[in-house]
């Protein structure tokens, strides 16, 4: 992946840096921009570890289109997968290089959204008895869906927002209004709530680990960073492997993007700096 970086970066037929504002220039730029896309389709394909497992037949005529006719709305893009499947590590990835590029992204967890249920867990102990009573905390119902539209809905059109911030200490408390958010021009929005309202996105992308990984890494992060004993973290797990078929599987084949959660993040970085010097790599 660096070759072709620093090939595009060397190239001396640079295109000229185009009018947006004009349709006639999106257009050009679009047929670049799916070349490019090919180009890094192809490239990684033949990669020892391919980031991308698959690529929904319409995404790249429908996404150009998006770009063509509706120029001025940020762009959001939705990250899903199952627990441990790594979408929260490949978005501190694209958090990191954010930073490191200056690229206009923001990032949106959908966990924060999760309904305050600090009552329900005052009434049964815990969030384990919650659980165990029946409490499906993953479903749409588990969720503050209304809010988290509302708000996409806000950042996409160009206002910035604040929102809501889930406490993961046990207590089940949602703080309203809590997490500022700029509208920058890409929205990364992250978690398995972005499963249930998937239609707001301009890019689905889902994460897939296999599942012996994604338990792997499941039990070692609830033992040693939750502090919860492994009869309890096994059984979470149990949880965790049912509601993924209810609410996850039906939903991975209408996402545009597959990407392997396995895949080295070195590599991953480097396909993000393509991206970032394809889209502003033109002459003055």
């Amino acid at each position: 992946m660096k070759i072709l970086i620093d090939k595009e970066i060397n190239n001396n037929n640079k295109f000229l840096k185009l009018d947006m504002s004009q349709k006639s220039s999106r257009e050009l730029y679009v047929v670049y921009l799916q070349a490019k896309f090919r180009q890094l389709l192809e490239h990684d394909k033949l990669s020892s570890s391919p980031v991308i497992k698959k690529v929904k037949s319409d995404f790249i005529q429908r996404f150009s289109q998006r770009l063509i006719n509706n120029p001025n709305k940020k762009i959001l893009i939705g990250i899903s997968g199952a627990s441990a499947s790594g979408k929260s590590t490949i978005c501190n990835t694209i958090h990191l290089v954010s930073d490191k590029l200056n690229l206009p992204i923001s990032i949106v967890s959908t966990d924060n959204y999760f309904k305050d249920i600090s009552e329900l867990i005052k009434k049964y102990g815990n969030f384990d008895n919650l659980r165990d009573n029946g409490y499906d905390i993953d479903s749409p119902e588990g969720f503050q869906l209304e809010v988290l539209k509302k708000d996409l809905e806000d950042i996409s059109m160009g206002n910035d927002i604040l929102s809501p911030k889930y406490l993961p200490n046990g207590t089940g408390v949602s703080v309203p209004k809590a997490i500022p958010v700029q509208s920058k021009k890409i929205i990364v929005v992250e978690g398995t709530a972005a499963l249930y309202i998937k239609d707001l996105f301009d890019i689905n992308i889902f994460i897939e680990t296999d599942e012996d990984k994604r338990k792997e890494r499941f039990l070692s992060r609830a033992v040693t960073e939750r502090n919860q004993d492994l009869e309890n973290a096994l059984k979470h797990w149990a949880y965790i492997i049912e509601a993924g078929k209810k609410y996850i599987n039906p939903s991975i084949s209408a996402t545009d993007l597959i990407l392997d959660g396995n895949s080295d993040l070195e590599y991953f970085t480097q396909i993000l700096e393509y991206i970032h010097t394809i889209t502003n790599n033109f002459r003055d």
